[in-house]
């Protein structure tokens, strides 16, 4: 997740996925994200100067038997720079008699002995389509770790060896509601079913593009009940760009009359712009300050939590959103606690995110609502209601 330059070579964040080569061995792929300390983006050298790289292997997460262990040596053939990021790729070895791993990465800083960790659970027998496809880049080098693709852009579906392989494709044209308040520990509503807007056959390893929005589902065979889950967003997301989708976001410091004048406004852009000159008394510069620094949040929760819907409809999502990263995250193998501290006059708070499995993603995750969150969450909606909050 994001953070401020710290004056010294550091990892900022680590997004991780593997697929299978074979019965014996799997390709990790390492998304990392960090900073020199100018602020700049790491570079390959900066990387293979300033860090070193090593894996243990475990039988899980409550299981420190160590299955075993390595290093990564770092080159030009390992390490590429990948836009805003650099990619690790290596292979490690099924270890004797298990068919499923734990990997705990670890990159150090050699300087200071700082660490970055990130856990990610293989599956040396493979499962799942996932375990052995993904979305590359249309140059099919890079597999892409995000559940997104922007409309007409091209993308590949490929393994690490590049076979042909026939996939059906569904498309469900669906629009998702956005997370619920943390506060509200009332029942879910029962799961929307999903219509099959079109479907259609593609082929792994070839060049094609989406060219229209919505949720599409690629598997191997009809009846399968998980696949790959892409939803396909318009050409400026990230970024929420046009009025009428800037008005969904601002929900969560909103009260519900404000959300239902936004909504019925014959102009989405005029009710908009009134909407955050009256909650900053007129102050126009504080309003574009606070305009920037709130949707500068959704874009970072539209890159990082982006599932079956948009990052910024998650639950992850909406408490990034309203508090932004957490200190510490503390992970097992179907939760993740965000702990936050001196948040709202209050040592520390935590959000606990269980994992939903669903046919789409893997990585989609539910908070854990308790009334109890108001102390802490209403003045921190009211500081973004004031502009006190003007990152």
């Amino acid at each position: 997740m994001p953070a401020a330059p710290s004056g010294e070579y550091t990892i900022t964040a680590i997004k991780g996925k593997f697929l299978s080569i074979d019965s014996t061995s799997a390709r990790v792929f390492l998304n990392i994200y960090g900073r020199q300390p100018s602020g700049q983006p790491l570079t390959v050298d900066d990387l293979s100067s300033h860090f070193l790289v090593n894996y243990v292997m475990y039988a899980d997460y409550n299981n420190r038997e160590r299955l075993g262990y390595g290093n990564v040596p770092l080159s030009a053939q390992v390490a590429v720079a990948d836009g805003d990021h650099l990619t690790l790729t290596f292979d490690v070895k099924k270890p004797a008699n298990a068919t499923n791993a734990v990997l705990l990465t670890e990159i150090s800083e050699t300087s200071n002995g700082k660490k970055a960790l990130n856990d990610l659970p293989i599956r040396f027998k493979s499962t799942k389509l996932s375990d052995r496809f993904s979305l590359y880049t249309p140059n099919g080098q890079l597999p892409q770790l995000k559940n997104y693709v922007n409309v007409n852009d091209t993308l590949v579906i490929r393994d690490v060896a590049g076979t042909s392989r026939q996939l059906y494709l569904f498309r469900y044209k669906h629009d998702f509601d956005p997370a619920q308040s943390p506060m509200n520990t009332s029942s879910r509503p029962a799961p929307k079913s999903l219509a099959v807007d079109t479907a259609v056959m593609i082929m792994t390893n070839q060049p094609l593009q989406l060219a229209e929005e919505g949720l599409y589902f690629f598997v191997e065979d009809t009846t399968d009940a998980a696949g790959i889950g892409l939803v396909a967003v318009d050409k400026r997301f990230p970024r929420i760009t046009r009025p009428e989708k800037l008005i969904r976001p601002v929900l969560y410091m909103s009260t519900s009359q404000e959300i239902n004048e936004l909504n019925n406004a014959p102009d989405a852009k005029k009710a908009l712009d009134r909407y955050w000159l009256s909650l900053m008394s007129g102050n126009e510069e504080v309003a574009r300050r606070a305009i920037r620094a709130y949707y500068n949040r959704v874009e970072e929760a539209n890159k990082l939590f982006t599932s079956y819907k948009e990052g910024w409809k998650t639950d992850k999502g909406m408490i990034y959103i309203i508090l932004g990263p957490p200190d510490r995250v503390q992970r097992s193998r179907d939760r993740e606690v965000w702990v936050y501290t001196k948040r709202a006059n209050v040592s520390e708070i935590n959000f606990t995110f269980n994992k939903r499995p669903n046919q789409f993603v893997e990585d989609h995750y539910e908070l854990v609502r308790y009334v109890e969150y108001q102390p802490i969450w209403y003045p921190i909606v009211e500081a973004w209601r004031t502009g006190a909050i003007r990152e």
